[in-house]
């Protein structure tokens, strides 16, 4: 690791062993927060239990369905979209505009088109995680220099050709973070989802927690979460990082 790799893992341990400190000598309440010791220990006891098994196996299925979805059906949407400039321009403000909606206020209509299973926090993980997979499929194609087309057409090169060995390699730093995009939204409208409109799932166990106000099991399930998002996080910024070196030594 490099020196600000390092940095950031001091930081994130000084703060961890801050809380540690202020937990245990009382200056935070239990009600409130407790150690992270405990929260691991309670991690450690909760993932032994087959419920808590059985909704963190629900959850990761919706996440990947979700991002799968998001992912390839963002992409063909921004091909679409950038083939077709008079759909762009119809669709663009209303990509430019759509986080500024709040997701969730379609939930109700989720549950009278999909139920309370699986497939209305899919589709709520979607709405969030394919748009931003759109706009990074239109901004990858945009930047891509018309030399590199031309190019292929003075070599005769054949459609598929110029796809796959002109034009996705072009486009992958921005298609990758696309990709990013995806999966952080994607997570987070299937986890938030569970919150409010799941009958299972590690959200709904969360909340199930905080309700009965079970602070060690909510905070272990908060810090099993929170390793689980931060592992595919550090792993996608790493895919990114290295298809950005790649290219720009292409």
């Amino acid at each position: 690791m490099n020196a600000v790799a390092w940095t950031r893992v001091a930081v994130i341990a000084g703060f961890v062993a801050l809380v540690e400190a202020l937990c245990r000598c009382g200056a935070i309440k239990p009600f409130t927060l407790i150690a992270p010791s405990a929260m691991a220990a309670s991690l450690v006891q909760l993932v032994q239990k087959p419920d808590v098994r059985a909704d963190l196996v629900f959850t990761a299925v919706n996440v990947a369905i979700t991002v799968a979805i998001s992912v390839v059906g963002g992409f063909a949407a921004g091909v679409l979209l950038h083939r077709f400039g008079r759909a762009r321009r119809v669709v663009s403000p209303l990509l430019a505009a759509s986080y500024a909606v709040p997701t969730f206020v379609f939930y109700p209509v989720m549950i009278v088109l999909f139920g309370l299973g699986r497939w209305s926090l899919i589709a709520i993980g979607v709405l969030l995680g394919i748009v931003g997979m759109i706009v990074n499929t239109i901004d990858g194609l945009d930047r891509i220099p018309r030399v590199y087309t031309k190019t292929a057409a003075m070599q005769r090169m054949s459609p598929l050709a110029t796809t796959f060995l002109i034009v996705l390699p072009a486009a992958t730093p921005h298609l990758v973070t696309g990709i990013k995009l995806a999966v952080t939204y994607s997570i987070t409208g299937v986890i938030a989802g569970e919150f409010i409109l799941s009958v299972a799932g590690l959200g709904r166990h969360i909340a199930l927690a905080y309700n009965d106000l079970d602070n060690t099991a909510m905070y272990g399930l908060l810090l099993l979460l929170l390793l689980a998002t931060t592992a595919v996080n550090v792993a996608i910024h790493a895919w990114e990082g290295r298809m950005h070196r790649l290219w720009g030594r292409a």
